[in-house]
């Protein structure tokens, strides 16, 4: 299933039915007088967030969702039947907001939280319900109210614990794939990530979080540039950021020039993303002598005047990611005490 963050639907509630006009007629009850019933309430419409969801791209062929119109009412003073509800499951984690006025209706967050979307249409007053001692035969009634139509625009943003973020072939699908069972597509090329991808990581029994990878950043992402800018709000959610960096030398790449690369992108997107919690990762260590990578990390930490945790690790070789992943799971669960 193709991975889709952004859809456009049309929500219409039920019309309520109409009041009915009826007037008693039975043998030996002369004058029985005015019975028609009142019509039914229309079907609203419900917005419902579930697990398992990961995607908006069941809306990009059904986009428009309507509830049941209320029955009519009837002689005998009998209601009509209420339309059914309409309830739409979204994936947990997206926004909705009107898109006619870009107003923010809700966040679905929790999974089965359910928000009304499209009130449905109140039902039209039968002939017995405007009887009084002066109008003993009324043959007013009133119409159902129409169903109340809108323009939503859905917002998935991932729901994750942890985010990876780096320049491109930092290894952060490699990452994902070595500490948990998600598959992301890897190659020695550029953007083999084209959309974000979630994984479970599993420490110890009851011991789990979750990391979100998007697509890698390059400079001038904040300008349109490459594909991370459109999925770096999926990372809004997260607790924690790892900021991924390839320390195999490459003379055209300074190291220093890498990272504040990223830093500069996250500053520039805003939303308070710059000042999330990020720790430092220097990945392909493999590739280097054990001394050489202790040193450029040294001095990279030195240049940048780091102060949050700082790791070293090759994800094609699996060193150090069990430790990264223990630090992270005590990270969050201290976390959580704290909050």
């Amino acid at each position: 299933m193709n991975f889709v963050d952004q859809a456009v639907i049309s929500v219409q509630s039920g019309k309520g039915g109409n009041g009915c006009l009826s007037f008693r007629r039975e043998k030996y009850i002369p004058r029985g007088g005015p019975d028609g019933g009142n019509g039914g309430k229309g079907g609203e419409v419900y917005l419902r967030a579930v697990d398992g969801l990961n995607t908006l791209a069941d809306f990009r062929y059904a986009k428009s969702f309507k509830a049941e119109n209320g029955r009519p009412g009837a002689g005998r003073n009998r209601t009509g039947r209420s339309g059914s509800d309409l309830c739409v499951e979204v994936p947990s984690g997206t926004l909705v907001y009107d898109n006619d006025t870009g107003e923010l209706i809700g966040d679905m967050v929790s999974p089965g939280q359910c928000m009304l979307v499209a009130l449905g249409g109140r039902g039209g007053l039968g002939n017995a319900h405007f009887k009084s001692s002066t109008n003993r035969a009324p043959r007013r009634t009133t119409d159902g109210r129409s169903g109340e139509a809108r323009s939503l625009r859905l917002e998935l943003q991932i729901l994750a614990d942890v985010g990876l973020l780096g320049l491109p072939n930092a290894g952060k699908s490699t990452f994902l794939s070595a500490v948990s069972q998600a598959r992301p597509k890897i190659a020695e090329y550029p953007f083999t990530t084209l959309y974000p991808q979630m994984g479970v990581v599993r420490i110890d029994h009851g011991q789990s979080f979750v990391v979100a990878d998007i697509p890698g950043l390059i400079k001038g992402a904040a300008e349109g540039s490459g594909l991370g800018l459109r999925f770096l709000r999926h990372l809004t959610r997260t607790r924690l950021l790892l900021h991924l960096v390839d320390i195999a030398p490459m003379p055209e790449r300074p190291l220093l020039e890498d990272v504040k690369a990223v830093t500069s992108e996250l500053a520039k997107y805003g939303g308070g993303l710059a000042d999330y919690e990020r720790w430092l990762v220097f990945n392909k260590c493999d590739l280097i002598p054990n001394a050489e990578a202790e040193t450029v990390t040294r001095h990279l930490v030195e240049a940048l005047h780091w102060q949050e945790p700082v790791h070293l690790i090759s994800a094609a070789t699996g060193k150090g990611c069990e430790q990264l992943c223990r630090a992270i799971m005590r990270h969050l669960e201290s976390a959580e005490i704290v909050n």
